[in-house]
């Protein structure tokens, strides 16, 4: 068999250090024999250390400095983790453009020679048990550098892997194609439950496309940042024959222009930027970035030099041909993120384009960046796949054990540039019950241990949701997992050029659809659930229906709840009065001409909640009404005393005591919206006025008192 070779690369940290030109190389038989381990450091001198081989595999792992011998290696995967908490840290914004320059720099500035192989980015470390690998496939520059800003985050869901061209390498687009092709076939052959990802960036997606579709029986899932699939209409295509004639003096000044044509230098200058800095301080430290980072993009003629760009645009043209001739053969899961300012090649359309061709094709656009997505702000992309219910350690996609709790910067991002101004505008405050009855500021009445059913009323279009998830994310490090109607996960609220949606926040954040089946599963993981028996009948009401409860007949969650011992905390939110006034609902819009027509026929294929329960209780006809904002009020939430199921097993087993508790938590939920509404009125800080005046005296926004309990 091939030789097996595990790369470390010590510059792939959380910062370069660029004084060290340096690697540790680990070199073994992947049949076992001559499992020597070599540590190299290498200065000036090939970055492998040993004869090359094929390359057909790579020692399994996140790499790291692999010098250690293979039983203390194995003792170590022992012990990886198996979830993650909320707010682990992800790495976003501790690594930035510059660390890729660097980066590069340091792998070109070593001509090696040999063949492409694979290497581990040390920053990736250990992922979570059962994660499936990640194949990272590189752009023009073939460094395999250009996911560094990811490697942390991906590294705790996959085995991360990169491929590496050395600058001086030449083998054709069928070699390459080939090298990737007998690594998943390995891998599959190791792992064949498992998914194996391939991100393809630029022509890194080419080459995604092609292995795909020569191996259409092995689980792929490919992310396409931008494929190069497009170089033939690319609005460059009558300038590419002039770098031919060009004297190589002047081709130090070519890399340095094509920079700002593939990538934005404003996005790669604010991914470290904090987002709530004062402007001016924004500002400077986007200016200082900015100036910072400039003298790296001349480096791109050290990287790239002029006999390595002409043939790379040569190989990306037929990588172009091979892979547009095969699409018709993907069967592979496809993800593609298009960015709207692509000088390179027309993404936007050939995202659209490649939905159409390819099976099972999903699109996310981002309208502000560059050709080089994934070394600029704005793109998480690990964020990406785990919203777009893309990542799996299996055969199939499970929104239960599939599922990662937010990171912090996605936690500070959500509820800062997604729903900050909502949260600014409505300054919620909540309330909780001891088990003494007594009613306290904050969260402690809800119990921190698991399993327990949050059970209350559905606000109008779901206005409570985002800040109730937010107060139990930053008061007791819980992610409620939300209960959601099923038409936001088939995907038929999307459009042709859909940006990363609240739907999407809404995945990342824990929701599932409301299946018994989930339910079921999420009590048996002692999650947080939070379930509103009303549904889209609530968040959906008519005229002078404000904080009036729809609930069905059956008794659906009480046994539920009792068959795990959960434990059942009822709770009121209310506020949507104060937010802004119902104008046009169903009654009215249904008089309406062709908007009737349209309500009509998007309910006819709409997913239905209930199959027992018939009326407009078990399935409303869902619309968008219209809607008319106010100066804001304030969100209250109050949960009431939590109710123990644990021990009580005549609710499963007798139907009267499983309604007797089922009335029970409605009365409690009824309970407590009489008691928010009421108490509201002798909230001094009720309005928006009100609070921002006291904010801007005294504290933030979480700190601005409300009545007294």
């Amino acid at each position: 068999m091939a030789a097996c070779l595990g790369v470390g690369v010590s510059l792939f940290g959380a910062s370069v250090q660029r004084s060290r030109n340096s690697w540790r190389v680990r070199v073994r038989s992947e049949s076992g024999a001559s499992a020597d381990s070599v540590s190299a450091v290498v200065n000036g001198a090939s970055l492998v250390g040993a004869k090359q081989g094929s390359w057909s595999s790579i020692d399994k792992g996140n790499g790291g400095l692999k010098s250690e011998a293979a039983e203390k290696k194995i003792k170590l995967r022992d012990d990886v983790p198996e979830k993650l908490e909320p707010f682990w840290d992800d790495g976003y914004g501790t690594v930035t453009v510059k660390d890729y320059f660097a980066a590069a720099k340091d792998f070109t500035q070593h001509p090696d020679g040999g063949l492409p192989r694979w290497f581990c980015p040390v920053a990736a470390g250990s992922p979570l048990k059962g994660s499936p690998v990640l194949l990272f496939l590189p752009g023009l520059d073939g460094t395999g550098c250009g996911l560094i800003m990811h490697h942390k985050a991906l590294g705790k869901a996959f085995e991360v892997r990169c491929l590496h061209i050395p600058v001086q390498d030449r083998t054709p687009f069928e070699g390459l194609v080939k090298l990737v092709e007998e690594t998943i076939r390995s891998e599959h052959a190791s792992s064949p439950k498992k998914p194996i990802y391939l991100v393809g960036d630029s022509f890194g997606g080419c080459l995604a496309l092609a292995v795909a579709s020569r191996n259409p029986n092995i689980d792929l899932v490919l992310i396409l940042a931008n494929p190069a699939t497009s170089i033939g209409r690319s609005q460059l295509q009558p300038l590419l024959p002039l770098l031919e004639a060009m004297p190589d003096g002047l081709h130090e000044t070519v890399p340095y222009l094509l920079s700002f044509v593939m990538g934005d230098p404003l996005k790669m200058s604010t991914v470290n930027v904090e987002s709530k800095l004062p402007p001016m301080q924004k500002l400077e430290k986007v200016s200082q970035n900015l100036t910072a980072l400039l003298p790296y993009l001349s480096e791109l003629a050290s990287i790239i030099p002029k006999d390595t760009l002409l043939w790379k645009l040569k190989l990306l043209k037929s990588a172009a041909a091979y892979a547009n001739s095969r699409l018709h053969a993907v069967n592979a899961e496809v993800l593609v993120l298009a960015s709207g300012k692509d000088n390179m090649v027309p993404s936007g359309d050939e995202a659209q384009r490649l939905r159409k061709s390819l099976q099972n094709c999903t699109v996310r656009y981002f309208k502000e960046n560059g050709h080089t997505l994934l070394l600029e702000d704005g793109i998480g992309l690990l964020t990406i796949i785990r919203s777009t219910y893309k990542y799996r350690r299996s055969r199939k996609h499970d929104v239960i054990s599939d599922y990662l709790p937010p990171s912090l910067a996605e936690y500070k991002y959500a509820f800062t540039e997604v729903t900050g101004l909502f949260h600014f505008l409505t300054g919620s405050t909540m309330f909780s019950t001891l088990g003494d009855g007594t009613i306290v500021q904050g969260l402690s009445g809800v119990p921190n241990q698991g399993p327990v059913l949050l059970v209350g009323y559905h606000n109008l279009l779901g206005m409570e949701l985002a800040p109730l998830v937010e107060g139990f994310m930053r008061e007791k490090n819980l992610v409620v997992r939300g209960i959601a109607h099923p038409e936001l996960f088939l995907g038929r609220l999307e459009s042709e050029s859909s940006e990363i949606s609240m739907v999407d926040w809404v995945k990342l954040f824990g929701a599932v659809p409301v299946t018994g089946n989930n339910l079921y599963k999420l009590l048996a993981e002692k999650a947080h659930v939070l379930l509103y028996p009303g549904g889209a009948r609530e968040a959906l009401h008519y005229k002078g229906e404000e904080y009036k409860l729809f609930w069905p007949k059956q008794q659906e969650f009480v046994r539920m709840a009792a068959r795990f011992g959960a434990t059942i905390v009822p709770f009121g939110a209310v506020g949507e009065d104060d937010i802004a006034q119902l104008i046009l609902d169903y009654n009215d819009l249904m008089k309406i001409p062709v908007i009737n027509d349209n309500i009509r026929k998007a309910n006819q294929n709409s997913a239905k909640v209930r199959d027992t329960d018939s009326g407009e209780v078990g399935n409303p006809d869902l619309f968008l009404p219209l809607l008319l904002p106010k100066v804001p009020g304030r969100f209250y939430y109050l949960f009431g005393k939590p109710i123990e199921t644990k021990g009580r097993e005549e609710i499963l087993k007798d139907k009267k005591n499983a309604n007797q508790l089922y009335n029970q938590v409605k009365s409690e939920v009824e309970h407590s919206l009489a008691y928010l509404i009421k108490k509201r009125k002798e909230d001094p800080y009720r309005s928006f006025i009100d609070r921002t005046v006291y904010k801007a005296l005294h504290a933030s926004q979480h700190e601005v008192p409300s009545f007294d309990p």
